[in-house]
């Protein structure tokens, strides 16, 4: 009796260690993804997967085992030149039965970073490549526009536009499928576009594809290309598809209070886990060689800065769109942390509510909203320009105005702005000395 209960155990035991053996773990889905200075393969997987890489020279090649994992069902994606690095995608043989190799075929010298990611939000997990090139340098695109931007020697007011998610991190989902990563670049690259056609300012964009950019990675780049402000640009989502209208954020060092604002922070978090990122919002930490001192007075100044260009631009959203806030929200938002770059983010509608989402696609809507996002942003720094800028010598070259009020007299302006009683009359081709009150005067340079 016992006899036969143990062999029937040992049986089941067995049977247990052959179901174990035959599983496989399953490669579900490929997607290439590609940016200026890397490409990103990810693999979907049925589980969380178990892997080893090396690399290979003569030709460059990178090369994967997957343990215990299946070939995938449909093909590997077609490789477009959009990817400089990788060519080409294919099997071969596995070194242990059970396992599936994976070969990178390279055009360059390359750094991986390979990491796998557990289940968020639509995906389950998954094994990420990215690949960056050894090789640096500035591309192409970046030499021309340094080319074309010199006027005299003085520099130009830089705005770094930045468009919200993209690749792995597709954002809100609006009601009939359109994602928030697309609308938000094409906008940005709207606005940019008005921002590189005047004179004395220039764009950068962070993303000018469909890739992730890590959330401090986004205000790295804005730093390195010595940025004097940052649009972070959005389609906002809510639960339900009632909420509608734009709104315009700046950074709160407090958690936000209002239960949209919780919500948006939320999503910054899981947008981060989505696009691959295992530091959320530590970017603060990274500030911690300036002076306290001066960092509270950085910060300061970008805060304010960021506050005064979010007012003046609620009041153009107000002529192009409807608003959901008539004032600026407030919000700890990664994206708006650097101390040293003045900074907002602009939720440009609800995505989530099907009128606005046909809105968000419309060209001449999109149009119109980087308009008014443009002339905030210049009607700033017309008035408050960086010093060494070309919008500066144009402010101090541009006569001042004066409205004349009770008890003011050419001789007292004359002494106030430190110039002649006779450059005052000439300036305003004036033939008496009489002033009148609410009489517009230029005042000439001292």
């Amino acid at each position: 009796m016992m006899r036969n209960l143990l062999n029937k155990l040992i049986f089941i035991v067995l049977l247990s260690g052959t179901f174990i053996v035959q599983a496989k773990n399953n490669i579900s889905g490929m997607r290439v993804w590609p940016s200026p200075e890397s490409t990103r393969v990810v693999f979907d997987m049925s589980e969380k997967p178990d892997y080893k890489y090396f690399m290979l020279k003569n030709p460059l090649r990178l090369v994967v085992d997957l343990k215990n994992t299946s070939k995938a069902k449909q093909a590997f994606p077609e490789i477009s030149d959009n990817h400089r690095l990788l060519k080409k995608i294919r099997y071969s043989t596995a070194k242990y039965k059970g396992s599936t190799r994976l070969v990178f075929e390279l055009t360059e010298p390359v750094k991986p970073v390979i990491f796998s990611l557990a289940p968020a939000g639509p995906y389950k997990d998954r094994l990420v490549f990215d690949l960056y090139s050894k090789n640096k340098g500035a591309s192409k695109q970046e030499k021309a526009v340094a080319k074309n931007r010199d006027i005299s020697g003085d520099r130009d007011i830089v705005i770094a536009v930045v468009a919200g998610h993209g690749g792995e991190d597709p954002g809100s989902i609006g009601p009939s499928g359109v994602y928030e990563k697309t609308v938000t670049l094409q906008i940005a690259k709207r606005l940019a576009s008005k921002i590189n056609a005047e004179k004395g300012m220039k764009a950068v964009l962070p993303r000018t594809g469909d890739y992730y950019v890590k959330l401090n990675t986004r205000t790295e780049r804005a730093r390195k290309k010595n940025a004097d402000f940052l649009i972070s640009i959005h389609a906002d989502a809510f639960r339900t598809p009632q909420p509608r209208g734009a709104s315009v954020w700046v950074l709160s060092l407090r958690r936000a209070n209002t239960e949209v604002g919780k919500w948006l922070e939320n999503r910054e978090q899981h947008s981060e886990l989505l696009g691959g990122a295992a530091d959320v919002l530590k970017d603060t930490q990274k500030e911690k060689y300036l002076a306290q001192a001066l960092l509270d007075m950085s910060m300061d100044h970008s805060m304010k800065t960021g506050f005064e260009v979010a007012d003046d631009l609620i009041g153009e959203l107000k002529k192009v769109t409807k608003m959901h806030k008539k004032t600026p929200q407030a919000a700890s938002f990664a994206v708006l942390k650097s101390p040293d770059i003045p900074s907002i983010l602009v939720e440009t509608g609800f995505i989530s509510n099907p009128t606005e989402e046909r809105l968000l696609q419309n060209k001449r809507h999109q149009e119109k909203l980087a308009a008014a996002i443009f002339t905030s942003v210049k009607n700033y720094f017309k008035q408050n320009p960086p010093d060494d800028s070309y919008y500066a010598k144009v402010k101090a070259n541009k006569p001042k105005k004066h409205k004349v009020r009770s008890g003011e007299s050419l001789s007292v302006l004359a002494s106030r702005y430190g110039v002649s009683i006779k450059a005052l009359k000439q300036a305003n081709k004036l033939k008496s000395n009489t002033l009148f009150i609410g009489q517009d005067l230029t005042i000439p340079r001292g």
